[in-house]
């Protein structure tokens, strides 16, 4: 339950009181060589590196049309400026996503447009100097790239696409950001975010199936690298051993024991997870995306299912045939690619799972919705999906259900403040001030409806509230993952080779 006497968190329909320069100092470890070079970047700031900026701005300028549109067409009519969690938990003027926006845009000014490079003092143009790439560096990792404020601006400008780019060329001129750099070589080398070697993960499978049979008395597979199974599935790496994460594993493995269907996991691709979307880069993302599409095909699988991870499932929905399609060798009577929660509800549709809705009784739960599913992503057959097919599961197996303000969620959601490459210790305050406008719509939903848990779909936002909810007054264990839910109440059927063992039985 809620302690009263806890951080103190911003009403959220105040503007908070400007602070200029509050977050200034604020920035994440930088890149090591190594870290820089594994993925084809300098391994330090190279000496041109104005030169080379400018140069990198101006290829991504012609690769898209979409941010030439962003840098010249903000009008600053204001609407985005108290959007931002950042900018709400922090007062720093410059987290506000036009004045974020203009960090680059003032560089884009100064040299691409005619007024910038004759008349700079009119048009607000400015050059690049070591001043302006230290404050790109600082807030343009204060930016998780959710896109709240996008969906206020009149003019549909993305300032993820803006943050995104201001990255890329930071990582081209040798100042990358350790946490995402060291986390995409490590998908590169090993397969997943947390460089989880094959044996390991083989043992951690095998330790959740005794799990899963003791409490059970169920023998429920998770397998690795099964050869001719139907479903693939990709999760994010947290889910094979932190906890809400793995229970969520747990209720996967049971909704596809349950189903009678053939699966598998890869040590190959083992993550679902694409953090190069953080940093801008095609190539990279293009580069993790491969190792899915080449288990997929190595394994002969039928369709592949995305686990609970918010940007995993941005980067499929959204990129993963453009960057490695077609995906022509999969069954063409299923979605490419599914989503767990798809798969899930089609089942409840079509009354195929039953519940014990009480094994969730001692919750009363709430529902995030995590940024990059919200604004990014689609589920399901109908516009909306996405915010239906979640809260649609969790009242099929809970009794207990309360939406926070329809302010606060939908394509609306604040930010759980840890996205975007941002969900690194040496960004804690940053973290936890932009976490504070969800926070205090969850603390509201807390004291006036009973809620105790909040349901989250994405690997980062778990991994985020369970650090930030006990600054707020929540316990660590109050945020869950869907299919934790779902694995509480899942009344489970013996089954022997996908078929109903009475079935079996009959036919002896």
């Amino acid at each position: 339950m809620v302690d009263r006497d806890t951080l103190p968190i911003n009403v959220l329909v105040d503007i908070p009181v400007l602070n200029e320069g509050a977050m200034k100092n604020s920035s994440p470890f930088v890149a090591a060589p190594d870290h820089q070079r594994a993925l084809g970047f300098p391994g330090e700031l190279v000496d041109d590196w104005q030169l080379r900026a400018i140069e990198k701005l101006g290829e991504l300028l012609k690769k898209s049309r979409a941010l030439q549109v962003y840098m010249d067409s903000c009008v600053k009519c204001g609407a985005c400026t108290d959007k931002c969690h950042y900018f709400l938990g922090s007062g720093d003027p410059k987290n506000m996503p036009v004045a974020r926006q203009d960090l680059l845009r003032k560089v884009y000014r100064r040299y691409f447009t005619f007024a910038g490079k004759h008349f700079p003092w009119l048009v607000g143009a400015e050059d690049l100097t070591r001043d302006v790439l230290d404050d790109w560096y600082s807030y343009f990792h204060q930016c998780s790239q959710c896109r709240r404020c996008s969906v206020y601006c009149p003019y549909g400008i993305d300032t993820a696409e803006i943050s995104m780019a201001a990255r890329e060329i930071m990582d081209h001129i040798g100042k990358g950001q350790k946490y995402c750099n060291e986390i995409i070589g490590k998908v590169h080398k090993i397969g997943n975010n947390l460089g989880i070697p094959e044996k390991a993960l083989r043992h951690t499978l095998q330790d959740l199936e005794e799990d899963i049979e003791e409490e059970t008395g169920v023998t429920v597979e998770l397998p690795l690298n099964k050869k001719g199974a139907d479903i693939l599935l990709v999760t994010p790496s947290a889910d094979f051993f932190a906890e809400p994460h793995v229970d969520g594993l747990i209720g996967y493995a049971k909704v596809f024991h349950q189903a009678g269907v053939s699966w598998t996991l890869s040590s190959y691709a083992s993550e679902a997870a694409n953090f190069a979307m953080f940093i801008g880069s095609y190539e990279q993302m293009q580069r993790v995306a491969e190792r899915i599409r080449k288990a997929a095909q190595d394994l002969g699988v039928k369709r592949i299912i995305f686990g609970e991870c918010g940007h995993a499932w941005r980067v499929a929905y959204n990129f993963l045939n453009t960057l490695v399609g077609p995906f022509d060798f999969l069954d063409p009577a299923y979605p490419v690619p599914q989503h767990i929660c798809e798969f899930t509800w089609d089942l409840i549709e079509k009354g195929e799972l039953t519940f014990d809705k009480s094994a969730n009784d001692h919750m009363t739960l709430t529902f995030h919705d995590s940024c990059n599913v919200a604004r990014g992503s689609r589920m399901g057959d109908k516009p909306g999906g996405q915010f239906e097919i979640p809260r649609a599961i969790i009242r099929a197996c809970c009794n207990n259900f309360v939406d926070m303000a329809a302010d606060t969620i939908r394509e609306a959601s604040f930010c759980c403040g840890g996205g975007g490459g941002l969900l690194t210790d040496d960004l804690l305050e940053l973290r936890k001030k932009g976490a504070s406008p969800r926070m205090q719509a969850l603390k509201d939903v807390a004291e006036e409806h009973q809620v105790t848990h909040m349901v989250a779909i994405c690997a980062i936002c778990k991994s985020q509230f369970s650090k930030v909810m006990p600054e707020h007054g929540f316990g660590m264990d109050s945020i869950v993952s869907l299919h934790q839910l779902v694995s509480n109440a899942l009344v489970l059927d013996v089954q022997v080779t996908g078929e109903p063992l009475d079935s079996l039985n009959e036919g002896q």
